[in-house]
Formats: structure tokens, sequence, C-alpha cells
């Protein structure tokens, strides 16, 4: 699977006649992301995704409410394909691909730095902090969530599962690792949550002994 590699000074737009609404707003997310890759969320500015579009401040200002919800949907414009969610039939194996992309995303794209930079801005600010739960927290989740009721299913998990937690029991320990790097962030550590998960990590009880013995 390929990753997002941006460029190190994305290719500047210029100005062109008018082009449908769809089409600005296409090229402005693929400029946001581009440059939130290549920059950060210190580099990136309103000012410099509309000259790379070739669009209107105004425009710009209008569609997005804040500078980070603008950042954090342009991110996910570019990296959304790498984190493409498959549906093999095999929850063990589709789960697996799927948390070792995401470490790969983070190890070896500049999505790595980029990631925490928004989830840190996004506590202060409230627009950034609703779309990363709308447009990309939450329909990742959903993706995830669906998975696993297509695997409960399929017999594959026991009967009560909360994929919810599972969830947060999968990707919150890649993003503690990616947040808290006191250990590295692998794709050796996936697998091992994976089968950690599915296997259990309790030894069942021993039988009790002879009654009066």
């Amino acid at each position: 699977m390929t990753h997002p590699s941006p460029p190190a000074h994305p290719p500047v737009r210029r100005g062109r006649g008018r082009r449908p609404a769809d089409q600005v707003r296409r090229e402005v997310l693929r400029a946001a992301g581009e440059l939130l890759l290549a920059e950060g969320m210190a580099g990136f500015t309103v000012e410099k995704v509309a000259a790379l579009a070739g669009a209107s401040r105004v425009t710009l200002h209008k569609w997005w409410p804040s500078k980070g919800a603008l950042a954090l949907e342009g991110y996910y414009g570019v990296v959304g394909p790498a984190l493409a969610f498959a549906d093999t039939g095999d929850i063990a194996a589709d789960l697996t691909a799927q948390l070792k992309a995401f470490v790969r995303l983070m190890r070896d794209t500049r999505a790595g730095i980029v990631v925490p930079q928004l989830i840190g801005q996004a506590q202060t600010d409230p627009d950034l902090a609703a779309v990363y739960r709308e447009r990309y927290s939450g329909p990742r989740r959903a993706l995830a969530v669906r998975a696993l009721e297509r695997a409960a299913q399929r017999g594959q998990l026991r009967e009560g599962l909360d994929p919810e937690v599972v969830v947060d029991q999968l990707w919150g320990a890649c993003y503690h690792r990616l947040l808290v790097p006191d250990r590295p962030l692998t794709e050796e550590f996936a697998e091992a949550l994976v089968a950690n998960l599915l296997g259990g990590i309790g030894r069942p009880a021993p039988p009790p002994g002879p009654a009066g013995g």
C-alpha cells in the first residue's frame, strides 16, 4: 500500500477562470492537505491554501469555520485512501491490516507529526474538535464498528461484544503510543494488539478441587 508523500514545497496554483464550486472545494482540500503535510500546523494558513488553490480567502472562510477545521478536512482528503478498511471475511486479518496501515501512515509519513498537532489544537478550537469528530474520528470509528458487527454476525466474535469498546482498545492503544511515545508504534505492536484481544489474556480458572479435599 502506498502512502501520501507530500512535496517539500507544494506547487503554487495560479488563479484561473470561474470554476464550479465543487471543483474549487476539491482543489482547496487537496491544497490544504498538501500544505499541512508539508509544513505542519505552524506553517498552515488560510491565505497560503487560497493561493495554492487559486481561490478566494473569503470563500474559504465561508466554507470552513476555522483554520483548524480546514486543515483537518484537507488532511483526511489526502490520507483517507491509505486507511481504507478491507472486508475479506476474516476479522483478525482485516483488523491487523487496518492497524498496520495506520501505523505505517503515522510512522513513515509526516502524518505522524501532523495528527498530534491537530489533536492538540482541537483542545482549544471547538470548530476543529467538531470537524475532527464529524469528518475523521467518527467515520473511522463507524467503519471499524461495522466490520466488527459483520464479524459477529458471521459467528467470529462472541455474542454481546461491544464493538465501540474494541475500537477504543485497539486504536486507543495506537494513539497512546503516538501521543505518549514511551514505546515505539510498530507493525509488530499492531499484530500483538489484535492477537491479545481476540485470543484473550486471561488464563482459564483451574477446576475446583474435590469436595472436602
